[in-house]
């Protein structure tokens, strides 16, 4: 499948999943709309689901990308910039289109990605959080440790940010981001 028609599926599947939900796109439509035969599309993906899961993969990843160059050419030590990096992603994706549609209509999608397998997504992230672990140990503003064990750590601790903040209505989400940031910096310090 060629790069184009690739973007096309995943922006079909996009459009169809924010204007018709999740279980309500099919192959049929997603073929539709990226004007592509219907075979095109059963050759490269068994199912929607798949489909979801390279969508998922590239939408966040290239969030986290974007907001990974932004901090990284910010001011402060690399452990500020890992913070920032960190709550800035929470927020993110706490207003992402796709992620809001999938855990309001079809929490049971995400779930086999907090309990059970890390994806695409998260291991992108945790890529991203070694690499800055291991900026701010080479600045000294970041503690000794093993950089895998301690991206995989705040890995957990800001999905829970993410996932579980809506729990929490009568906190402010801004608030509970000052205090992601702060428990952060410490566990980092």
């Amino acid at each position: 499948m060629s790069d184009d028609t690739s973007q096309a599926i995943l922006d079909a599947t996009r459009n169809s999943i924010l204007d018709l939900g999740v279980r309500r796109t099919t192959l049929t439509e997603v073929a539709r709309r990226a004007d592509v035969s219907r075979m095109t599309v059963y050759r490269h993906y068994p199912d929607v689901d798949a489909i979801l899961r390279d969508l998922m993969t590239r939408e966040f990843g290239t969030l986290m990308q974007a907001k990974a160059a932004d901090t990284e050419a910010g001011d402060g030590t690399a452990r500020e910039r890992l913070t920032a990096l960190a709550v800035g992603s929470v927020q993110a994706l706490r207003a992402h289109p796709l992620l809001r549609k999938v855990v309001a209509a079809e929490p049971e999608l995400i779930a086999p990605y907090l309990f059970d397998q890390i994806g695409g997504s998260q291991r992108h992230a945790r890529e991203l959080l070694v690499a800055a672990v291991t900026l701010g140990q080479a600045d000294g503003s970041i503690r000794a440790g093993d950089p895998l064990v301690m991206a995989q750590a705040l890995l957990l601790v800001t999905q829970s940010f993410l996932f579980s903040a809506a729990s929490a209505r009568d906190v402010p989400e801004a608030d509970l981001d000052d205090e992601l940031g702060r428990l952060l910096n410490c566990y980092l310090a």
